[in-house]
């Protein structure tokens, strides 16, 4: 087993799930739901020695988990909430991911929390950076990071020179992490397959199955052939985010969780478009707002405001774009334009819903709940703490199972790529020598695979002109688009020019020089005709379209309208 999430792996997936269920043989879990959580629970699950499937029904990570501020952290915010226990257990998973379990993924970034008052400021954000780095030590693993440290105004200008010096009496640097989400989820769900799991994104469930009051599986839809068919699971793990409800509503409306949904919006600007060697921190009236360093360019957000209209496509309308505009610009030498703005992407949190009007005071604290027999629920929580959420999850579906199940290990198992990676980046002057290629080419490819980059390397070793970049986005290469066909599961064009690669916001043309490119890539892998390779060109041109025109209205209603223009891909049968 190589965690290899091919092609040919999903088809056995699906057949292996189907003649089991006609068998009348049953899975141990069936997990619904490829984000960060149902993928965490997965692997969960196959660490303990069950029989594990999991089902996603468009692409890993496509809803909220790809769409992220791409932060593993504590959340600052929360300090001042008073919850401690929350920020602990973040802390310690943000040690544990970036030591451990993924040190080829999540790595340190240092931000900077300016300071605008004097006297009573500094001593109150230093006590509360203290007390971070403090529950960072205190919470059962290392911190993984360096300790905070105050800067006057000066240090503060030579770490971002950009910043305006009378925005600003100084700053405290402190640091937390941060991740690429969707490589992420695709790590674990090739974890959990390397482990056992039985794995198929584009499969839909469209009921579930039951024996009375039980759950006992699910009628499930496979979107690339259009088939249905039953799979039987001794327990159903709902892992849907933003969908709970509606998921959670095929089966019963009784002791139902209600989850809301809350927009971010974030913006993705060139590094040389302001200098420093920082990310950034600022409050804003509803919560606070990130600069984020990421590669060669900044992430900027985000936003925080209800959301009712479509779940699978959140659109960023221009008012929320000058909004995040209008904020950064705030402590900025040289304001940022709209001309300034590479990518634009908007994701929804899955927020338990209270009593509260605000988005922004609903709680990021899971819960999971076993509403009927068979049907567990998980929902609520946020990015860093999917170990816990998962595991939890597990521990409940567990319960109801005869024989005695193990306890949850993954705080000590590496994601693929984990293990020698440190050792592997030990070499990479070595290894760019030997695959014909510049140190720095090696190096954003063991950023992004680990110790799997070499799988990477030997796709170019046997077909040199993969070592080509992709048009319009000199950060990622041919083999890239290849790999991520025949490993990481990817079926279509947008699922490797939006989440395998970040080029859907990264490149200027949002991804659209290099969609030919990478149909052209795919099409033999997939078995695809010429009709699909022209399909899958085309639906990404009109997403592409649609979101631009989104970007330019007033409001999230008739940004919802633009982007729903385009239509999902079919596959041509």
């Amino acid at each position: 087993m190589t965690g290899q999430l091919s092609p040919e792996f999903r088809e056995e997936s699906i057949a292996r799930m189907r003649a089991s269920a006609e068998a009348g043989r049953e899975l141990d879990v069936l997990i619904v739901g490829g984000g960060i959580v149902g993928a965490g629970a997965a692997l969960d699950a196959a660490s303990r020695g069950l029989d594990v499937g999991i089902v996603e029904a468009r692409d890993w990570a496509s809803g909220t988990s790809s769409r992220s501020s791409k932060l593993i952290h504590g959340g600052l915010r929360y300090l001042e909430m008073l919850d401690f226990g929350l920020v602990q257990e973040a802390l310690k998973e943000r040690g544990l991911l970036l030591q451990k379990i993924a040190p080829h993924l999540v790595r340190p970034v240092p931000f900077l929390y300016p300071l605008t008052r004097r006297f009573w400021e500094r001593p109150y954000v230093g006590l509360g950076m203290l007390l971070y780095d403090t529950l960072g030590l205190t919470s059962g693993h290392a911190n993984g990071v360096p300790f905070h440290k105050h800067l006057f105004r000066r240090g503060t200008l030579r770490a971002a020179p950009s910043l305006r010096p009378d925005a600003m009496i100084g700053a405290v640097r402190y640091y937390d992490a941060q991740v690429d989400d969707a490589r992420m989820v695709a790590a674990l769900v090739r974890t959990a397959v390397h482990y056992g799991a039985h794995a198929a994104n584009r499969v839909a469930v469209v009921d579930f199955l039951r024996e009375g009051e039980r759950v006992v599986g699910a009628k499930v839809k496979d979107q690339e052939s259009g088939s249905e068919f039953r799979v039987r699971a001794k327990q159903v793990i709902n892992a849907t985010g933003v969908w709970t409800d509606e998921t959670q509503a095929m089966v019963t409306d009784r002791g139902q969780l209600k989850v809301r949904a809350s927009k971010g919006i974030h913006l993705v600007v060139p590094r040389d478009r302001f200098q420093s060697t920082v990310g950034l921190i600022l409050r804003t009236e509803k919560s606070v707002l990130f600069v984020i360093p990421w590669g060669r360019h900044w992430i900027i957000g985000t936003t925080d405001t209800d959301w009712k209209l479509d779940k699978a496509h959140p659109a960023a309308s221009s008012k929320d774009i000058d909004y995040v505009l209008e904020r950064v610009n705030t402590v900025l030498r040289r304001p940022l334009t709209r001309e300034d703005v590479e990518g634009v992407y908007a994701g929804l949190r899955p927020l338990l819903a209270g009593e509260s009007d605000s988005t922004a005071k609903l709680s990021r604290e899971h819960v999971v709940a076993h509403p009927v027999p068979g049907l567990v629920v998980v929902a609520g929580g946020k990015y860093t703490t999917y170990r816990i959420m998962a595991r939890d999850a597990v521990d409940e579906a567990t319960r109801a199972m005869d024989e005695r199940v193990p306890a949850s290990c993954t705080d000590r198992v590496p994601l693929l790529g984990a293990e020698g990676f440190r050792a592997v980046w030990n070499r990479r002057q070595r290894l760019a020598q030997s695959a014909g290629i510049h140190v720095a080419r090696a190096e954003h490819l063991l950023q992004r695979y680990g110790s799997l980059a070499g799988e990477v390397l030997d796709l170019i070793r046997s077909r040199p002109e993969l070592a080509e970049p992709l048009p319009g986005a000199d950060d990622y290469l041919g083999a890239e688009a290849v790999y991520a066909t025949t490993h990481e599961g990817a079926r279509h064009v947008e699922d490797v020019l939006t989440r395998r690669t970040r080029i859907s916001i990264e490149a200027w043309d949002r991804g659209v020089s290099a969609a030919p490119v990478v149909a052209d890539l795919m099409a033999p892998l997939l078995g695809w005709s010429s009709a699909q390779r022209d399909a899958e060109v085309a639906h990404y041109l009109a997403r592409v379209e649609a979101e631009r025109l989104s970007q330019q209205q007033p409001d999230d209603e008739s940004a919802d309208a633009a982007r729903m223009g385009a239509e999902d891909i079919v596959p041509v049968r």
